[in-house]
């Protein structure tokens, strides 16, 4: 049954036999807490037709409804809105409809496909805390997707070329005496990044030195002897010179296999791989185009660029003077080919932090003038940073929160916090390493993704980890619990079935309000798509969570002598932990059966 449907066909009908004309827009939202009923009507838009006030009109709505309507068992009148209470019958029924739908928790395929990119990062250094907010954000909004209906690829671009990796093979080549992952103890992406900081303190080093001298700091920071030897680099590898390729290949190998490490860890997971050395040659293809077709424009010096300043932009440029490319160059590539590689999909999300707004709307505008119609299908999902109390991070500088160690963190206090609160008596120390990574990340992950993806946040690790509150630790416990609850039911022999749900007539409030959450799931689902936040679903989660306590605490389930309802409030309680799991799942957490 679908309530809302059902419901809306009522009110038109209603509207009609009241005021003799039919009024296809029908404006219901959720009731206030503070009113009685589940669904409001909107009275102010009526009043066109009905030729009253907002409040007479809502008034013999109401009294229509209450007469005549299958669904409506009272109502009240709140200025211009009318608030409807559902009959208990109406609600048992459509908890039915939900208990009896095995795939309830997923939309039915759609024929449609997206594309998700996250991650996307710098061969240069390894994964931080910013990177952490990216791929949980991409990676939940593909997973929403899914859930939606549609069959998603998730993808990233590895930008493994260009002047910063150079960076830190110049420095790697000055400093480095041969060291490697194995010499040194280090991941991978750990000792590139530690060479990235050790380019930064020499070239900072230089720089005053120059400057000392009497040169200026633009031209300081050009003759520099590091950053003149990580220029060099770059036009080497652009023209394929051996020796520099192979040091590219080995350092950029020592990144990959750190980088899967940490995606391992945080969950995450991607259908293809693009690299930047491998599209940005397309991108320079299209930029020649751009030339000969009059879209882009050469200088004297031989750069090319393009004008958007009557499109209220400015000029950007797509090719440096000595032939080498920028980030805007390779990602025309990348746009052009994955739109080859998918031809049906009908967009593609560029999970890419806020900073970088202006470049996708010049990327965009390029794809469009360039004729390719699937500009339109580009989305930028921008996200805020992420904030500590010590302040922005800075990589160059090796002030970053490592991705690593602060999941290792993460899952270190959850550990600390199950112990102390004496949770563990009963497990191995196996469990309990499981079950303290489960909470932990679990606590990251929900932190990062509760918050909308555009706004800038600070990330406060202990109030993340708290039972109480909203937090993932609340919704995982939430979950267990209810488990725990399942299984009692059945050391007891007491299971649902739904022939039982047919013969509930009566209902507590809370559990009418479990129910009209739980039929809440589908809107919420569509509604994060809709809007690319997983902050929709996580919201719904601790939503659900929170009520799902109340009911408990206000109805002790296993003194309920009647057998009808004690089996209804099993069956409640079970749908319940399934919509939660699902709902956490999205987020790309997992909730324990025991906690």
């Amino acid at each position: 049954m679908n309530l809302d449907h059902t419901l809306k066909s009522e009110i038109q009908a209603a509207v009609a036999a009241l005021f003799s004309q039919s009024l296809e827009q029908i404006q219901i939202q959720p009731t206030n807490a503070e009113f009685e009923g589940s669904h409001t009507v909107v009275c102010f838009p009526i009043t066109k037709i009905s030729k009253k006030s907002p409040e007479e009109t809502a008034k013999s709505l109401g009294e229509y409804l209450q007469t005549h309507s299958l669904l409506v068992d009272r109502y009240n009148v709140v200025k211009g809105f009318l608030n409807l209470t559902i009959k208990d019958t109406v609600w048992a029924g459509v908890f039915e409809s939900i208990y009896s739908n095995p795939t309830f928790d997923q939309l039915p395929p759609n024929g449609k496909e997206m594309m998700v990119e996250y991650s996307s990062p710098n061969t240069n250094k390894p994964l931080h805390l910013g990177h952490l907010r990216n791929n949980f954000l991409g990676y939940s909004v593909a997973e929403i997707y899914k859930a939606n209906g549609y069959r998603v690829h998730k993808v990233q671009i590895i930008n493994d070329r260009g002047i910063h990796i150079c960076k830190s093979m110049a420095a790697w080549l000055e400093f480095g005496n041969g060291e490697t992952p194995e010499s040194s103890g280090l991941k991978g992406d750990k000792l590139v990044g530690k060479y990235y900081v050790e380019f930064d303190t020499h070239f900072k080093a230089q720089v005053k030195e120059l400057g000392e001298k009497g040169i200026d700091k633009e031209q300081a920071e050009k003759q520099a002897p590091i950053m003149q030897a990580s220029v060099n680099l770059l036009q080497l590898w652009e023209a394929n010179d051996t020796k520099t390729v192979t040091l590219w290949k080995t350092m950029n190998g020592w990144v990959y296999s750190g980088f899967d490490s940490t995606y391992k860890r945080m969950g995450v997971d991607f259908e293809k791989l693009y690299y930047e050395s491998n599209t940005y040659l397309l991108g320079k293809e299209e930029v020649v185009r751009g030339v000969e077709s009059g879209v882009f424009f050469k200088k004297e010096d031989g750069s090319v660029w393009v004008d958007l300043t009557s499109d209220g932009l400015d000029q950007k440029v797509l090719l440096r003077s000595d032939g080498t490319s920028v980030y805007m160059t390779q990602d025309i590539g990348t746009a052009i080919l994955r739109f080859r590689d998918f031809p049906k999909i009908e967009g593609q999300v560029y999970t890419v932090g806020n900073e970088q707004e202006y470049h996708f709307k010049v990327l965009f505008l390029i794809l469009k003038k360039l004729g390719y119609a699937f500009a339109e299908k580009c989305y930028h999902l921008s996200y805020g940073m992420v904030d500590l109390p010590s302040g922005k991070m800075k990589s160059r500088e090796g002030t970053v929160v490592d991705a690593d160690d602060l999941m290792v963190e993460m899952a270190t206090e959850a550990e600390k916090q199950t112990r102390e609160l004496g949770k563990v008596d009963e497990m191995t120390e196996n469990e309990i390493k499981q079950l303290s990574e489960i909470v932990g990340l679990g606590a990251l992950k929900f932190f990062l993704l509760k918050v909308d993806p555009k706004k800038r946040m600070l990330f406060d690790p202990s109030e993340s980890i708290q039972l109480q509150g909203h937090t993932g630790p609340f919704i995982q416990y939430t979950h267990a619990r209810i488990k725990a609850i399942l299984r009692k039911a059945g050391a007891i022999g007491v299971q649902a079935d739904a022939e039982a749900l047919k013969n509930v007539t009566q209902l507590e409030s809370v559990e009418r309000e479990l129910i009209f959450r739980l039929n809440n799931y589908h809107t919420k689902l569509q509604e994060a798509a809709r809007e690319y936040s997983p902050a929709v679903m996580s919201n719904y989660a601790y939503e659900l969570a929170k009520e799902y306590n109340q009911f408990y605490q206000s109805i002790p389930i296993f003194n309920e002598a009647d057998p009808t309802k004690l089996k209804f409030r099993i069956a409640l309680s079970k749908i319940v932990a399934d919509l939660l799991k699902k709902s956490m799942s999205l987020l790309g957490i997992s909730v324990p059966e025991k906690m």
